[in-house]
């Protein structure tokens, strides 16, 4: 039989002073910015991977007025790598509609707190909770996975009947006194103890009355109705080089990477050989039949995503005359490439071909 709600709590809470040894830098912070900051990064990366960009981000912008007032560049410089960018767009929003319609104070309720850019339920309760002890329950992966295991819901988690009964549930289970801690030791209980592989369930303090344990179920738990599927996509990238210099542009609105540069680019439906693409009409028309030489980088390049993976080639063209490009694209020195923010996969080209 399972605990009582108040017990679990209560478990849970006592683990969390005995045995949880998991240290990070928000931990007990009060800042709301700081932990709006650290919630922000850590949306779809891992705690290892975002560490060094918190105390990056904390360094060069230790208040919310310093990151509302910075340069939209030098954000996405330093976000650079941690990929979901729409996270980098919505948080320089927030922090630009604290500063100027809430006089640079961050909200305080629940309420204010879900309407920034950017903020979600999940987000919105963990704010409330660890910063102004208010008794929001959070709901992440960890927690889904503790909540689903221990009382067995078979309820599919990424549906709109399991969202409910998952968050009324953990809604029912927080401690009013206690909030921000109950919230903090069941995402660390989720990571440490109930892993998605391998948990210790042997030692694990809820072990005598867990459902997935008893029923040897684990590993089946939480239940997900869907798989991701991924879609492949195709870049073929021209660095198009003119008098020393080479042309970019941001990439823009509604599809990956926003406000990222780019160099020009074809998008193919399935690879596509350098023969080939590099006798595209739309090609002809920037070159306008001038001279050129055209050098076909070897190496094809990839890059994973939540639901497409990219490939990328490169192929560079020395002109006699300037593109026939818009007025968006812009011609840059390459020695101030390193400034400027790149998708992770053109990254991964100037590194392996950095001589321009």
């Amino acid at each position: 039989m399972n605990l009582s709600t108040t017990s679990f709590a209560e478990y849970l809470l006592r683990w969390n002073e005995t045995d949880n040894n998991r240290a990070m830098p928000w931990k007990g912070e009060k800042d709301p910015y700081k932990i709006w900051l650290s919630e922000i990064i850590l949306q779809q990366t891992r705690v290892e991977q975002g560490l060094q960009y918190y105390l990056r981000f904390i360094e060069n912008f230790p208040t919310v007025k310093h990151l509302a007032t910075a340069e939209e560049q030098m954000v996405y410089k330093l976000w650079e790598g941690l990929g979901y960018y729409t996270r980098c767009k919505n948080m320089i929003a927030a922090a630009r509609f604290i500063q100027t319609e809430l006089n640079g104070r961050f909200p305080v309720t629940y309420d204010a707190i879900r309407k920034l850019k950017g903020v979600g339920p999940y987000t919105a309760a963990a704010i409330a909770s660890f910063a102004f002890n208010l008794p929001f329950a959070v709901l992440d992966g960890n927690v889904f996975r503790v909540l689903s295991r221990y009382f067995g819901i078979q309820t599919p988690a990424d549906t709109t009947a399991g969202r409910k009964e998952f968050s009324d549930l953990a809604q029912k289970l927080i401690p009013v006194a206690s909030p921000g801690k109950y919230n903090q030791a069941i995402m660390d209980f989720g990571a440490m103890v109930c892993k998605p592989r391998q948990p210790a369930c042997e030692s694990c303090i809820f072990s005598a009355s867990c459902f997935a344990y008893k029923n040897s179920m684990t590993g089946l738990l939480p239940v997900k109705s869907k798989q991701t599927k991924i879609r492949n996509r195709w870049f073929n990238y021209f660095i198009f080089e003119y008098e020393g210099q080479v042309y970019l542009r941001k990439r823009p609105a509604n599809d990956i990477w926003e406000n990222l540069y780019e160099y020009w680019l074809i998008e193919t439906e399935s690879e596509t050989g350098p023969e080939k693409i590099t006798t595209h009409p739309d090609l002809a028309l920037i070159l306008k039949n001038q001279n050129a030489v055209i050098e076909v980088f070897p190496d094809t390049f990839r890059q994973q995503l939540s639901h497409r993976r990219i490939y990328a080639r490169f192929i560079r063209i020395k002109l006699s005359e300037p593109p026939l490009l818009s007025s968006e694209w812009k011609a840059c020195q390459p020695s101030g490439i390193k400034d400027l923010a790149f998708p992770k996969i053109i990254n991964q080209f100037h590194q392996a071909f950095c001589s321009f």
